[in-house]
């Protein structure tokens, strides 16, 4: 498979997902409840929807970046990929539920919605970190990274597979407080934790 054809498939991906988000904020005017209290009362809703296009933002901005690194697509490198995808296009949905459980739910409610998000991006961060380490070892194999360097950027990159589900364990005792650690490790992952720069492709042989 091309490189172009991988990136183009994954960016319809994310798009989609990062849509479906707004889907769940809504608001009625002219049921009887003035407009100020609905939007006060629906913060659950806009609280996850934020963190929530925060992290397929990142998610979307880095997968570029990791695939930038190497022009060398292999089958074990798009089976992770879809990995990936499966979790993201997931996100929408736990998303939904945590915010329904805040506003609504009881207290176990929460608590299952909280792991369910958790959860989800926990395997997110294990796949993407799957994937970074697959694209790090082709880079290795050709000789384009060092060793010593690859194991750092995997540490620097894969942290979220320690610390998302420390995360989600806060959030067991206090979901909102949930909400900021992941916005907090968004911001993490905004820079650059691969440590490496993009392979630039060679220019064409010029032609007689």
């Amino acid at each position: 498979m091309s490189h172009s054809r991988l990136v183009g498939f994954s960016d319809g991906v994310l798009a989609v997902a990062i849509t479906l988000l707004v889907l769940d904020l809504h608001v009625e005017p002219g049921n009887g409840t003035d407009l100020l209290t609905q939007l006060a009362q629906a913060w659950p809703s806009f609280a996850a929807y934020v963190v929530s296009f925060l992290v397929i933002g990142v998610i979307w901005v880095n997968h570029h970046s990791i695939l930038q690194l190497t022009g060398s697509i292999d089958r074990p490198l798009l089976f992770w990929n879809l990995l990936l995808l499966m979790f993201v296009t997931a996100i929408p949905f736990t998303t939904a539920t945590l915010a329904a459980s805040l506003a609504d739910g009881s207290p176990t409610d929460i608590r299952v919605a909280t792991i369910l998000y958790g959860g989800g991006m926990t395997g997110m961060a294990v796949a993407f970190t799957a994937l970074y380490a697959r694209i790090t070892d082709i880079l290795t194999r050709a000789g384009a990274m060092e060793p010593r360097t690859r194991r750092a950027s995997i540490v620097r990159f894969g942290a979220g597979t320690i610390l998302y589900p420390l995360i989600t364990l806060i959030g067991l005792l206090y979901a909102p407080a949930m909400l900021c650690g992941l916005a907090a490790l968004s911001i993490y992952y905004l820079f650059n934790q691969t440590g490496t720069p993009a392979i630039e492709p060679e220019p064409p042989a010029p032609t007689r």
